[in-house]
């Protein structure tokens, strides 16, 4: 049987953007990718819906993915993991869950802002624009501030209307995956379980708060690789000519290690 790829998209995408990488692996894998709670085809949390004091966990996003993969895995079969963003972040906390499981770990600058140090100046960026979000009243200022932290000042307005409306009817989401990230008790020292091959990378132009964690994660992770690619956050997308082969020659480096 070919070996399973589970794929983790990043906040406001879908399991689409997998879409060219998929293509990349061709036949030589089952590749799985899921949409996120929220996102795509994936409904909303119901928990968010029903309280007002609900709080939204990592835990409640990998409790939904093992779900909609278990019909597509054999009992217990292994597999390899890639996450990008907001769906690396799952990806770790779904490897320290079932590290016996996952064949190897490939993660685009996952945004794990609860590994970073409290009193860093990348942890505080991350926080003033957690907290700016926050203090929005509309959805649309908000859903602009988060664009253009990870994409540079201007590129919401610069997107087509129709293209602002769906970022903006997913601007719900994304707070409660912040309040997910942040809350997530998870430290650097968690990670030592997590043994199996990994890659993590980072886009050259990316901000400093995940720059820094890739960097972390490179030492922290006992048998990573870090590097660097062209482009910024979403370089899955936007530099998916770089970032595809790369993907596609780790996991066929994995596969001979774990064989």
């Amino acid at each position: 049987m070919k070996p399973a790829v589970v794929l983790l998209h990043s906040s406001m995408s879908s399991k689409s953007q997998w879409s060219s990488l998929k293509a990349q692996l061709g036949s030589d894998y089952r590749c799985i990718a899921v949409d996120l709670q929220g996102y795509g085809a994936s409904p909303f949390p119901s928990g968010a819906a029903e309280s007002e004091a609900y709080v939204h966990t990592l835990a409640h996003e990998v409790d939904a993915v093992s779900a909609a993969i278990a019909s597509e895995l054999e009992p217990g079969e292994a597999f390899h993991l890639v996450g990008h963003s907001f769906g690396g972040a799952c990806a770790l906390h779904m490897a320290r869950r079932m590290p016996q499981r996952v064949l190897s770990l490939t993660l685009f600058e996952p945004v794990a802002f609860h590994l970073l140090p409290e009193q860093h100046p990348a942890k505080a960026e991350i926080v003033n624009v957690v907290a700016r979000i926050g203090a929005c009243d509309e959805d649309r200022d908000a859903t602009r501030i988060f664009i253009d932290y990870w994409n540079g000042a201007g590129s919401f307005d610069k997107a087509p209307a129709v293209a602002q409306d769906k970022m903006i009817a997913m601007i719900a989401k994304v707070r409660l995956d912040f309040q997910a990230l942040l809350g997530e008790p998870a430290g650097l020292d968690d990670l030592s379980m997590l043994t199996m091959p990994s890659l993590v990378m980072a886009g050259e132009k990316s901000p400093a708060s995940t720059r820094l964690l890739v960097e972390q994660l490179g030492v922290s992770l006992p048998n990573a690789t870090a590097a660097k690619t062209r482009g910024a956050h979403m370089g899955p997308i936007t530099h998916g000519d770089v970032v595809n082969p790369m993907i596609a020659a780790f996991l066929s480096g994995a596969e001979v290690t774990t064989d």
